[in-house]
């Protein structure tokens, strides 16, 4: 009877094995917009997340591009800082009255209307305030569109205005190119992957840093037989999240093409 109860827990642990779901890891490039070198990145052939800065030289081409190539496109809105820093054209900043908030947010996804979802630029003040942190998502719920938040502080509010005006909410886990070197990369990538393993899913951020773009050629291809699956960002959403463009929501300037 032994070699029988063996084979039957070998057959019922490979069944498990093939059951069980893999890992998924979404990785956002942030920052896109402001170099011609950024469309090489979209090139890639792996479903990376693109987030386009607005009115920038080369955001629509690039946002363009990757919706082109049934790639995930979002908006990466700029959002005032605690220390200060220049932020870029089209950005939120606390003393802005509802008005200000939401038109300036409509004015950046027309820029950018391949966008599904949009996450901060900075956004380390921004994000922790109360009402124009509920200004922005009362305008995302009514253009379906979701937040990642990049947890540029531990003390954003994002979570609280997202569940309080139904808005998809998530958040990254790992910044991967804080230091541009291949080894401090990879260090990063591997806790992405850890992460991934433990939760079933993680969500990276990183840059079109030269760096980070011969990484990812690199190591992304090795993720199959590491049991890790790349995914698009909307592939982590809820199933009750319907995907939808921003071109395709009032109030529209087009369609997205």
């Amino acid at each position: 009877m032994r070699p029988v109860l063996i084979l039957l827990v070998f057959i019922f642990s490979v069944r498990l094995h093939a059951a069980a779901p893999q890992a998924r890891i979404a990785i956002i490039i942030d920052d896109i917009g402001y170099q011609k070198a950024d469309l090489q990145l979209i090139d890639l052939p792996f479903p990376l997340t693109y987030a386009v800065l607005p009115h920038t030289p080369y955001g629509q081409r690039a946002a363009r591009q990757a919706f082109q190539q049934q790639k995930d496109v979002m908006l990466h809105m700029p959002m005032e800082a605690s220390n200060g820093k220049a932020l870029g054209p089209g950005a939120l900043t606390a003393d802005m009255n509802k008005q200000q908030v939401q038109q300036t947010l409509q004015a950046a996804l027309a820029d950018i209307p391949y966008a599904i979802g949009i996450n901060n630029h900075m956004g380390s003040f921004y994000t922790e305030q109360e009402l124009p942190m509920a200004w922005t998502m009362e305008y995302l719920s009514k253009r379906q569109l979701f937040f990642i938040d990049s947890l540029t502080t531990s003390r954003s509010t994002a979570g609280k205005y997202a569940r309080q005006f139904g808005v998809t909410n998530l958040s990254r886990q790992v910044f991967l190119d804080n230091e541009q070197t291949e080894t401090a990369i990879a260090k990063q990538f591997d806790l992405l992957l850890r992460i991934a393993r433990k939760r079933q899913s993680a969500i990276a951020i990183a840059h079109p840093y030269p760096e980070t773009y011969r990484f990812l050629r690199k190591q992304l291809p090795k993720l199959q037989q590491q049991g890790i699956v790349l995914v698009g960002i909307s592939q982590l959403l809820p199933q009750n999240h319907d995907v939808v463009a921003a071109g395709y929501t009032a109030p529209a300037v087009s369609a997205p093409q």
